[in-house]
């Protein structure tokens, strides 16, 4: 099963090679990698171009970025990946062996970081979606690119994005939740503060499901 492992981009050029590099062993073997970028004004675009196999350009916003590579894509199943996260060694074997029965999935995720908490989290992180069948996209959502086309893609809004995908493909079929872990950065969390981006996490999703504006939303998480 050919793949496109589709990577959104704004301004990674510090950790760009860090997640692109690993995923030459999957180009060998026949997978596609498509980097979408939404304007960065550093050296991203310049970066991706020899590990990739297409360099778009496409409106800011991941959910756009994200719909414009998988316009693009040749494979049957699409992955979508973070810049700043990591695909675990033979992710392509798992992906395709996972929808050769369902139609979607991710994988568990590992935070990465120096904060002690930031392990709890993640293994929060892994049960919440697996009890519920909801992914994020730290966890590197992958789906059938029919079921994906079926659906429309990603609802272009600025938030909560992969949250609304798990809601459409989950009324198609439960996900494959992988045991294998993808690593993410931290920074997020490190940065602003890792109780306080919890709690704001909590209270945008809460805010969310009971029909807050994704717009707005973004607003509060910026």
């Amino acid at each position: 099963m050919k793949l496109s492992i589709v990577v959104p981009t704004l301004n990674e050029a510090a950790g760009l090679e860090r997640c692109l590099l690993p995923l030459q062993a999957l180009r060998a073997r026949g997978h596609e990698i498509i980097v979408v970028d939404g304007g960065s004004r550093d050296a991203s675009r310049q970066l991706a171009q020899p590990l990739v196999d297409a360099v778009l350009e496409a409106p800011r916003g991941r959910a756009v970025q994200m719909n414009a590579g998988a316009a693009r894509a040749q494979g049957v199943g699409l992955v979508f990946l973070h810049a700043d996260t990591r695909l675990p060694e033979q992710a392509d074997k798992m992906v395709a062996t996972a929808l050769a029965e369902s139609l979607w999935g991710r994988f568990d995720v590992r935070i990465a970081g120096r904060h002690p908490l930031l392990g709890w989290i993640s293994g929060a992180m892994n049960l919440r979606s697996r009890l519920t069948g909801i992914a994020t996209g730290d966890q590197a959502i992958f789906v059938r690119r029919a079921a994906f086309e079926a659906l429309g893609g990603y609802a272009p809004i600025p938030l909560m994005e992969d949250i609304e995908l798990s809601r459409r493909l989950r009324g198609l079929g439960a996900p494959a939740c992988l045991r294998a872990r993808v690593e993410t950065s931290g920074r997020r969390w490190e940065s602003r503060g890792v109780l306080r981006t919890v709690a704001l996490m909590w209270r945008l999703r809460l805010a969310y499901w009971m029909g807050a504006d994704p717009a707005r939303l973004a607003e509060r998480y910026h």
